[in-house]
């Protein structure tokens, strides 16, 4: 049975991972902020570019895959590269790593720099487990660290007017939110053909943690997030930009009850889609919420009826007075009596997701994504990833991390790793 002690990793604040050695904190300079980026294409590149406008010095450069460096290594030919973030943080000189590699890797290279008492930025969902979502959250706490995950969406204005909105009472009291995607990361029960490593992939770091697999071009670097041991599908990709909305607008934290449904669960990779409910409890003077998430072209009922305005992905707010679409860039009431509303801009503009993370650093202020607040969100969004693969409803005690009599999901909370990625107390 999984307690307390187990999932805070007692010794963790004392000590770093095995395979990473501990930097000392020292004051930040207030005119630089210098950051080693790992993971350099894709989401990494947007991140990187997003660094070099803020006015962070990107110093180091990290990544297993050398022929996905190259366009980083150009925009920053000063840079010291690595492909062992290990190595990275372990010759010290930054005062930040920004993590923008696959979902199962999250969690080291995040727990290696807040442990060398280094400010993290870490992109979505923060951690491939629930236990880890915690580790992070409370030795972020401990260290007093600037943190942020990388929901980019939620510096932008709309999400804040949709939340003061909300937070005014236009919709009164709201009860029910739905929230959904059409996209879909699904697979198909099998693994992909086992290929040759590549001269410029080093394999074995790509893994990590995860269990010991051997390389497919199906794997890395397109298609891991189908793949249980490596990402969580689209539940896992895309909730936490859009279940951060309905959180942040209702002061949402942890879940009471979660109940996953789908296709019949698959050992090896995910499903065409899910559809979850969330039960959470009141919060002050605000009432219980149920909040449903549906990805893979599955949607709440209300668009079943002809006349309900045509939406793509996103969010509906149900409230005593109305009802209310959201989207990334927009929002739009259903009822036309509550159309002329507008909000009281009581929430300043953000300065910028990565400037914010910066700022921080610099300041002592924290981030609108720190990891109290999106941890917490990656918590019960991989709470349902854990349902929907057990196939059981989960009647949840978040302060010992528990599903309620069902010891049997501990493995899917708190996940094994490697031989060599242990991570010291755990």
């Amino acid at each position: 049975m999984m307690n307390r002690r187990t999932f805070l990793v007692s010794a963790a604040y004392a000590s770093a991972l095995p395979i990473a050695c501990s930097q000392e904190k020292k004051e930040l300079p207030s005119e630089r902020f210098r950051v080693g980026v790992v993971g350099t294409n894709g989401q990494g590149k947007y991140n990187w570019g997003q660094l070099k406008g803020a006015g962070a010095e990107v110093v180091a450069l990290c990544d297993v895959d050398t022929s996905k460096a190259v366009d980083a290594q150009k925009a920053f030919p000063q840079a010291k590269f690595y492909q062992d973030f290990r190595k990275m943080i372990d010759a010290k000189g930054l005062d930040g790593v920004l993590c923008a590699t696959p979902d199962h890797t999250h969690f080291h290279v995040t727990y290696a720099a807040l442990t060398a008492g280094l400010h993290a930025y870490c992109e979505k969902p923060l951690t491939h487990t629930v236990w880890e979502a915690r580790v992070l959250n409370e030795l972020a706490k401990k260290k007093k660290l600037a943190t942020q995950m990388g929901t980019q969406i939620h510096a932008g204005d709309n999400y804040r007017r949709v939340v003061e909105l909300i937070r005014a009472g236009t919709l009164g009291a709201v009860r029910e939110v739905h929230v959904w995607v059409g996209k879909g990361w699904s697979g198909n029960g099998t693994r992909p053909k086992t290929e040759k490593v590549p001269d410029h992939l080093n394999w074995d770091l790509w893994l990590g943690g995860a269990p010991e697999t051997e390389y497919s071009s199906g794997y890395h670097p397109a298609n891991w997030r189908r793949y249980w041991d490596f990402g969580g599908g689209t539940f896992a990709d895309m909730a936490c930009h859009h279940m951060d909305l309905p959180f942040w607008a209702l002061n949402l934290r942890h879940p009471i009850s979660v109940e996953a449904t789908g296709p019949k669960p698959d050992p090896i990779t995910a499903p065409e889609y899910v559809i979850c409910k969330y039960e959470f409890p009141a919060r002050e003077k605000l009432p219980p919420v149920t909040l449903t998430w549906y990805d893979g072209g599955k949607r709440p009922k209300q668009f079943e009826n002809p006349n309900f305005p045509k939406w793509g992905d996103g969010c509906l707010f149900v409230g005593e007075k109305g009802s209310m679409l959201a989207t990334y860039g927009s929002y739009l009431f259903v009822e036309k009596d509550l159309q002329s509303a507008k909000p009281d801009m009581s929430i300043p503009n953000s300065i910028g997701h990565h400037k914010e993370w910066i700022e921080a650093a610099k300041t002592g202020k924290p981030t609108t994504c720190n990891f109290d607040y999106s941890g917490t969100l990656t918590e019960a969004v991989l709470l349902g990833v854990v349902s929907y693969r057990s196939g059981k409803a989960i009647q949840w005690d978040a302060e010992k991390l528990q599903a309620k009599g069902l010891p049997e999901l501990n493995s899917l909370i708190k996940k094994p790793y490697r031989k060599g990625w242990e991570i010291s107390g755990s």
